[in-house]
């Protein structure tokens, strides 16, 4: 009985190392699909999205499909033509006065890490779980947040993060 409980013990500890190890061999294959150079920003046709009540704009390709807008007109979001989880979408909100915040945690900042090409700082976070890659873009300015994001099928997440960088950085805001 000692044994089969040893030789089970040791089969989950080959399970869970065998896990642990096709986990980050997975992460790594991703993140250097990453960074291959084949996007080419250039051979894509593009259009321009203007929010009007917000004033932010970012390109998306002429041949992706909107969905419909909200009715507040806060944002919009783009699918692409081959494949409806593939979408882009941008958006804003206005934000609570910290005089009217009562929960501080909240409030915390998160120091930027990127720059668009207008020169703005913000906020970038790329998420890959089983199912969902996506990068998002946080901007804010004043009283405004400002948001761009990009989401993919995790599998091909890798195959859309330079278009979705591209686009972030593209993203505009209104001059303060």
């Amino acid at each position: 009985m000692a044994t089969a409980n040893k030789i089970s013990s040791l089969g989950r500890r080959i399970y869970r190392f065998a896990a642990s190890v096709s986990g980050v061999i997975a992460l790594l294959i991703m993140l250097w699909g990453c960074t291959a150079n084949d996007f080419n920003a250039g051979a894509i046709a593009w259009k321009t999205y203007s929010n009007f009540r917000y004033g932010f704009e970012f390109p998306y390709p002429s041949n992706w499909t909107s969905l419909a807008a909200p009715a507040n007109d806060d944002g919009i979001a783009f699918i692409a033509p081959q494949d409806n989880s593939v979408e882009i979408r941008g958006w804003a909100s206005q934000q609570l006065p910290n005089s009217i915040v009562t929960d501080r945690e909240s409030v915390k900042q998160i120091k930027p890490n990127f720059q668009t090409a207008q020169g703005m700082s913000g906020v970038l976070v790329v998420e890959v779980d089983r199912q969902l890659g996506s990068m998002t873009l946080t901007l804010t300015q004043s009283q405004v947040k400002y948001y761009w994001q990009g989401r993919s099928k995790s599998q091909e997440f890798q195959n859309y993060y330079r278009f979705f960088y591209y686009i972030a950085q593209q993203y505009r805001i209104p001059k303060s």
